[in-house]
Order: C-alpha cells, then structure tokens, then sequence
C-alpha cells in the first residue's frame, strides 16, 4: 500500500481509501497467466484451498469487490454471464482496461448494497473473495443478496478468521491518527456465528468454516456458503 506524502490528502471517504488501496494492488501486475490460474483464490495462499466448484452450477454470476477483476474473467472465459461491482473507480478502470473484451464480462461501479437494492438481475450465485461481505454490514447486506439470487442460488464468500475474542464490528481509520475522519468498517465472526445469521436471514444449507493454512499456526481463511430456498 502507498505510503507517499500525499496520503493524508488523498484519503477524505471510502472511495478514495479504496481507490489508495487499489493503485497499491495494480503495481505488483502479474502476467494474464498468472492473473487467471491464482483467480480462485478463496484463500490468500496461491493454488490452495477450494475452487470455483463452490459457485455450483452457476451460469451468472456476480462478485461484490471484485478486485483486479481476475475472477470475474476466469468466469467469463468459461462461458459463464460474469459480473463485478466494486466502490473503487480506479479498480473498475484497471479491471476494464484488461478485462473487459473478454466476451460475458461486466464491470460496475458502486457500493454492493446500493447496485443489488436497484438492480432487478437475479443470479444463479453471488460470491465475495475477501471483499464486499467483509466490509459490509450483514443486516444491510444479506437481505439484498437473497433477493437477488435465483431460486437455490449461492452465496458464498470468504475473508480472515477473527481474531479470538475480538467479533462483529471492527473499525479501522482509513486516513491514518492523523488524517481525515474517514471510518472503515469490517465485520468478523466465528464460522457457527455466521451460520446463524445466515440462517436467520432466510438462507438454507448453510457451511461455514475455516480453511486450514498450507503451513501450521499461520492464519487460515473463514469460508461460508448458504444457499437461497427455491427451485
């Protein structure tokens, strides 16, 4: 992440915390090879842990926080209707930039709450790979995604592990102790804890775990799944 002069000046909301986030990120530029083998990815460790075989069936999909936009086109290149959304302009310009000719790729700008509350796409799974579920308030969040998956649609998603005793909101100063008030917010529970929220918002076949890390005591990666009633 920078940590040029400019970083007290540059960070006054969440957008431009992301977007500081993101120009950090693009720098380390890997080979499209590369980019689309390690997509998936639920895991910060490359080439371990589950696949894309957690989407199902899938043949639309919508990632929250996409990213560089890896995984929306390792999707698309397999014939599957791929969607993005993502707060941070500067990502959706990098991922549109190298992505966006691939055919069935789609990049949208904006907050993941607000694009799913007035879009009336359904989905056949929404997934978040250490992205929007983490940053967004569950209450706000999980009612909107069950709305717009497709009946026995997916959600699944994956983030750090919390740290014990430590749960629910955790706040962080996006601009630094001496920056602008810019507040980011992320939320963190126990694999049964997000079960049962998951459950009390409507979900059905709900797994939620953590993903061992390839190497003993290093952090692991919290997983979930649920599934919307139907079909």
């Amino acid at each position: 992440m920078p940590t040029s002069p400019s970083r007290r000046e540059t960070v006054h909301d969440r957008v431009t915390y992301w977007d500081r986030y993101a120009k950090g990120v693009v720098t380390q530029e890997e080979t499209r090879e590369e980019a689309l083998k390690n997509a998936f990815g639920w895991t910060q460790y490359d080439g371990h842990g589950p696949g894309d075989e957690l989407l199902g069936d899938a043949t639309a999909t919508l990632e929250l926080g996409f990213g560089r936009g890896n995984a929306v086109a390792a999707l698309a290149m397999k014939g599957i209707d791929a969607t993005g959304v993502d707060l941070s302009p500067a990502q959706v310009e990098h991922a549109r930039r190298r992505w966006g000719a691939v055919p069935g790729c789609q990049f949208e700008r904006g907050d993941v709450t607000e694009f799913l509350t007035r879009t009336e796409t359904l989905w056949d799974a929404i997934y978040s790979i250490w992205g929007g579920v983490w940053f967004t308030d569950p209450a706000r969040l999980l009612p909107v995604v069950l709305d717009r998956l497709a009946p026995g649609g997916r959600l699944v998603f994956s983030h750090a592990p919390p740290v014990p005793g430590s749960y629910g909101m955790q706040g962080m100063y996006g601009a630094g102790f001496t920056g602008h008030q810019v507040w980011v917010y992320r939320w963190a529970y126990e694999p049964d804890t997000w079960a049962d929220i998951l459950t009390a918002h409507g979900f059905i076949g709900v797994e939620a775990w953590v993903e061992a890390a390839p190497e003993p005591d290093h952090v692991g990666t919290l997983i979930a799944r649920a599934v919307r009633p139907g079909r």
